[in-house]
């Protein structure tokens, strides 16, 4: 077989302008033979003399004004065909004048006008047609000589089809799509090839030995795609997902940007539909602080701050090299510059002082704390003088300096709390809740689950233990977590502050309960390793502190519903903020002593429902 990749790599472009000269010719002489049914009359003959200069002459300016010769053309896309129809027409169009113009002066005609029309007709044509069968020569050759990879791609509509064409295109692919497969299209045709419905995928992977999927559709049917995860998943296959068409470069896709899928993207859950309009009347113009800025959750909430107009975000946190990371980030990637960072601690309501005083923010989202469970147990004191005086602090100065709106980030292991981290969590949204029926400022709590990539979570260590070769570990085959992606749950803490009137503790629609050791295989599995084989799971046993099944609601509290299907509000216990805060501030001093059986003694008193579990303040119960 003839190497075209050869061919297509070193034919310089002056040599495709002479093809293409000569096709023009070769176009204008048979246009000649066609209009005399291939007979041409001598005059015609004789007058070829003067045109064929003329002609081709007028076919070498517009082939260099439009640079069709210059295109790579084992690339050619339809782009270039339009192209070569615009050149041709340009051509054509000059000699139609030209012939108007000679007719004038001369009362005979230069070219007859059928002439000029038949031409252009075969010129678009053979050029056309010559440039994509050099593109399916070279393809075909190139993919003789190497190993392919078949592909089924998810989505039978524009964004499959913009997938197909992207693989295409990239001359190191080594990729074929086979088909097509999608839950409301199957049994159409798209690009000649089927459109099967997603029950026929186990089939179609076994019969044409497919090596990867790729996800190229919207996630509208959460159910489907993991329908399809999941199998893959089973039979070992590739999972590839194309970006949102956002993120295309210059609206088109680029084969770089199809990544294989992470294991946030399982999660069974529809996107989230935000009021933006609410969100950027509530934070247009305003400074707003962001307390744990540094943090996985307070970094993405100033990422999708800078979205909706802020006056200034002020980031502060006490970890200065995230805090230099995120501000990097903030100004060099993202190109927004209404930023002040500041390192302080909030437990230090000295410095927290001087940022109210200097900055005088309007909205505090405060995500500042201590999330860790085992290292809390260890640790009580530190979870109090952050997780419950800083808190303290922080709302006391909004409320002193009039901030209209302050939202608390909280965890659900702040429902009936088994553990320190999660009973200090709840000693502060009770002390923002009951300060809000006598506070000007609007106290807002936010409560979700785990948080999928966040820092201390577990899919970092899970990663990190298999690129070490395993095992993985996991504290009890049983235990469950609610799961949420980091923009997931900032999304919605941005919606509760907008529509949030105070005193409100928003909890969020979780989705299902994850088995943390079903979420263990499918990561294993995502990484191309077997287990048993390639990696094990062992089961460590419940750590200080830590229970098998999270609540998002206390046993005695039920819900009320919002605007937003996913956004609900508790209906929790009213606490008096007079007596909340004596035990409170008593708490504190207590604190200052070092004392942890005092220290837990008196968080178990202000939550009667806190009951230590594996930890060694059970005693106290």
């Amino acid at each position: 077989m003839l190497n075209f990749t050869f061919i297509q790599r070193y034919v310089p472009r002056w040599a495709v302008l002479l093809i293409d000269l000569t096709i023009s010719l070769s176009s204008l002489i048979f246009s000649y033979y066609l209009r005399f049914n291939f007979e041409i009359p001598e005059d015609y003959i004789n007058s070829l003399v003067y045109v064929i200069p003329v002609f081709t002459t007028v076919r070498l300016i517009s082939f260099f004004i439009t640079k069709i010769y210059a295109g790579v053309v084992r690339f050619t896309s339809s782009k270039d065909a339009l192209r070569i129809i615009y050149t041709i027409f340009i051509g054509s169009s000059f000699m139609l004048i030209f012939n108007i113009i000679y007719y004038i002066f001369t009362k005979i005609y230069f070219i007859p006008y059928s002439i000029i029309i038949i031409d252009a007709a075969i010129s678009i044509s053979a050029l056309i047609i010559l440039r994509f069968t050099v593109k399916a020569l070279y393809f075909e050759s190139i993919d003789g000589h190497k190993y392919v990879k078949n592909i089924v791609i998810y989505g039978g509509d524009e964004y499959g089809l913009a997938t197909k064409k992207t693989l295409e295109r990239d001359p190191t692919s080594n990729y074929k799509v086979v088909g097509f497969v999608d839950n409301l299209s199957n049994g159409k045709f798209i690009d000649r090839l089927e459109v099967y419905g997603v029950s026929e995928l186990e089939k179609i992977i076994d019969d044409f030995n497919v090596s990867y999927v790729i996800l190229a559709k919207k996630r509208k049917f959460p159910a489907v795609e993991q329908t399809i995860i999941d199998i893959c998943l089973e039979k070992s296959i590739k999972i590839l997902r194309i970006p949102q068409i956002k993120h295309w470069i210059n609206g088109e896709l680029s084969f770089n940007q199809i990544k294989k899928i992470k294991i946030e993207d399982l999660l069974e859950r529809l996107p989230i539909q935000l009021d933006e309009d609410k969100i950027h009347k509530t934070v247009l113009g305003k400074t707003v602080l962001v307390t744990g800025a540094a943090g996985s959750i307070g970094s993405e909430i100033v990422r999708q701050l800078t979205k909706f107009s802020p006056k200034l975000i002020v980031l502060l946190d006490q970890a200065e090299s995230s805090l230099y990371d995120i501000e990097l980030e903030i100004l060099e990637k993202i190109k927004f510059d209404k930023i002040e960072v500041v390192i302080g601690d909030i437990s230090d309501n000295i410095r927290l002082e001087e940022v109210f005083k200097t900055f005088a923010p309007e909205i505090v989202y405060h995500a500042a704390a201590y999330k860790h469970v085992p290292m809390m147990e260890n640790n009580p004191y530190e979870a109090v003088k952050t997780n419950i005086k800083g808190t303290k602090n922080l709302a006391d100065l909004s409320d002193f300096y009039n901030i209209d709106k302050f939202i608390m980030i909280s965890t659900d292991k702040a429902v009936n709390p088994t553990n320190i981290m999660g009973a200090s969590k709840r000693i502060a949204e009770v002390y923002i809740q009951s300060f809000n029926e006598k506070a000007n400022t609007k106290f807002i709590t936010t409560r979700f689950g785990n948080v999928l990539g966040s820092n201390g979570s577990v899919i970092p260590r899970f990663k990190k233990q298999i690129d070490q070769g395993g095992p993985i570990t996991v504290t009890h085959p049983e235990i469950t977590r609610y799961f949420m992606t980091i923009p997931e749950a900032c999304q919605l803490v941005l919606e509760a502050s907008a529509f949030g009137n105070g005193g409100e503790i928003f909890i969020f629609d979780m989705g299902k309960s994850v088995k943390i050791v079903d979420l263990a295989k499918k990561m294993i599995k995502l990484s191309g390793l077997k287990l048993g084989i390639d990696i094990q799971i062992t089961f460590t046993g419940l750590r200080p502190g830590e229970k098998l099944y999270e609540e998002l609601l206390n046993d005695k509290e039920n819900t009320l519903p919002t605007h937003h299907p996913q956004i609900m509000i508790a209906k929790v216990k009213k606490y008096c903020y007079n007596d909340v805060s004596v035990k409170i501030n008593n708490l504190i001093t207590v604190n200052n002593n070092h004392n942890n059986m005092e220290i837990v003694k008196n968080m178990k008193n202000i939550i009667p429902e806190f009951r230590s579990q594996n930890s060694i303040f059970e005693k106290l119960d």
